[in-house]
């Protein structure tokens, strides 16, 4: 049985890149029918925060990664650590450290002055008495030859010399655990099977393997995939735009389009662009992922997403659109205008927000006119022509387009003037834009009443 698990660290926001990772274990758990295990790491309980959390459950929950299982939170699970650390000191596979911070500061200024790494040199290594009275660390005896090696589901084989790594940490003074030693306890007893994680952690791999040994437990799988970076080929950061998951929520992203983006990130299944959440199950294979950084493109996201507001039904975008049209100031607006505006937006707007803010005249009591529209086509040459479609829209017998249309090319006939010169002042005089949808469908959305009212205020607007 395959299981996998994603473990943030609430001391932050979700990183767009900790998504992808946690959708690549997602993917693979699901792929294999297995379990997807979310583990929160809040050992740090300065910089851990409960809004954190929240930020993480609600923004795996949005892009749907779900776990199988309760999440786990390492705080709960001092005493687990500190057993296991103690079984490590007893069975000679840890020691005691007594060197102050100061000692080992001085340590390692020197071993930079005599160009050596600055690691621990290991002074309590072999020492059979301590200072029972002296605060103390616990240490985990490192390997001092030979190699660690392991076959990492991404890039093959990797082997790295045993005098390479140094003596870490396991326990501090304080009694509370690294992140090294937790994550070994905590895999091993939750039975992950395969850990799929940054490859920024492909030195911390061999560390945990010998460690993993020394308690007798049976080693995971790992694959460790390429990180995110911007088109300039540096790491991803707030100057490549949003980095945040929830961010993308906030900005009108739909959850399809990110899942379908983030899963082809260093992932590519033939020239295939566009897949379904089934679809990513049912082919997402860590074999295909690439070795190289993977570029983040914005403009490649906004055309993934175009796709699926085009795509998804109607009222899938009419439930997401909701709280974009609430947060513009209009919490009691008539849900049974979504429904047309979609049909006439999609295609225009890219993402939730955008077609919020272009729907916006739709559900505003009082418009506000853009100022080059209004001086350009709410003028004393235009309001007869205002006053005249106002006076012809009262008199006609229905509300049907073509009614519409026939009454509009009348009043340019008479007024001697193109189609267009007399559709943009009614545009700026129903929207306050000189772009909108068409202005016969604007007049359907909008309703008979709405429309009289708007067309009477721009000619009273008119000095």
């Amino acid at each position: 049985m395959v299981r996998t698990r994603f473990a943030p660290s609430p001391t932050g926001q979700l990183h767009i890149g900790g998504a992808r990772t946690a959708l690549f274990n997602w993917l693979f758990a699901k792929h294999h029918n297995g379990t997807f295990i979310l583990r929160i790491e809040d050992t740090d309980r300065e910089r851990s925060k409960d809004e954190y959390t929240r930020g993480i459950l609600d923004g795996l929950a949005w892009l749907g990664i779900t776990h199988d299982e309760e999440p786990i939170f390492q705080s709960t699970r001092m005493e687990i650590y500190r057993e296991h650390a103690l079984r490590l000191l007893s069975a000679g596979h840890a020691y005691k450290c007594y060197c102050t911070h100061e000692e080992l500061e001085e340590k390692r200024k020197e071993a930079l002055k005599t160009g050596g790494k600055p690691s621990y040199d290991r002074t309590c290594r072999d020492k059979t008495t301590g200072n029972s009275d002296k605060p103390y660390v616990i240490r985990f005896k490192t390997p001092l030859s030979g190699t660690v090696s392991f076959f990492d589901l991404v890039r093959g084989e990797i082997t790295f010399q045993a005098e390479e790594l140094d003596d870490l940490i396991i326990l501090r003074t304080d009694q509370t655990p690294t992140y090294n030693f937790t994550v070994v306890v905590d895999d091993a007893l939750m039975g992950i099977t395969h850990i799929i994680r940054g490859d920024d952690h492909i030195n911390n791999t061999p560390r945990q393997i010998v460690m993993y040994e020394a308690l007798n437990f049976p080693v995971p799988q790992f694959g460790h995939v390429p990180l995110i970076h911007g088109k300039d080929r540096a790491r991803l950061s707030k100057r490549h735009g949003a980095t945040a998951l929830l961010e993308y929520r906030d900005f009108g992203f739909l959850p399809e389009a990110l899942m379908n983006y983030l899963a082809r990130l260093g992932w590519a299944h033939g020239d295939e662009e566009i897949f379904s959440r089934a679809d990513l199950v049912e082919k997402f294979d860590l074999a295909a992922v690439g070795k190289s950084p993977a570029i983040f493109d914005m403009d490649k996201l906004l055309w993934l997403n175009d796709h699926y507001m085009k795509t998804l039904p109607v009222e899938v975008i009419a439930d997401r659109l909701r709280p974009f049209v609430v947060t513009l100031g209009h919490p009691a607006f008539d849900p049974a205008k979504l429904a047309p505006i979609i049909h006439n937006l999609r295609g225009r707007a890219k993402t939730l927000k955008e077609m919020a803010q272009m729907a916006d005249f739709f559900f505003a009591d009082v418009i506000e006119y853009e100022s080059s529209a209004r001086e350009k086509f709410l003028t004393p040459q235009t309001k007869p022509i205002l006053e005249r479609f106002l006076g012809d829209f009262r008199n006609l017998g229905g509300t049907d387009e073509t009614g519409q249309k026939s009454m509009v090319e009348a009043i340019a006939q008479e007024h001697g003037k193109k189609l267009v010169d007399i559709i943009q002042p009614i545009r700026v005089a129903l929207s306050g834009k000189t772009v909108s949808p068409g202005i016969f469908e604007v007049i359907g959305i909008l309703g008979r009443d709405v429309v009289e009212k708007r067309i009477e205020r721009a000619i009273s607007s008119i000095s």
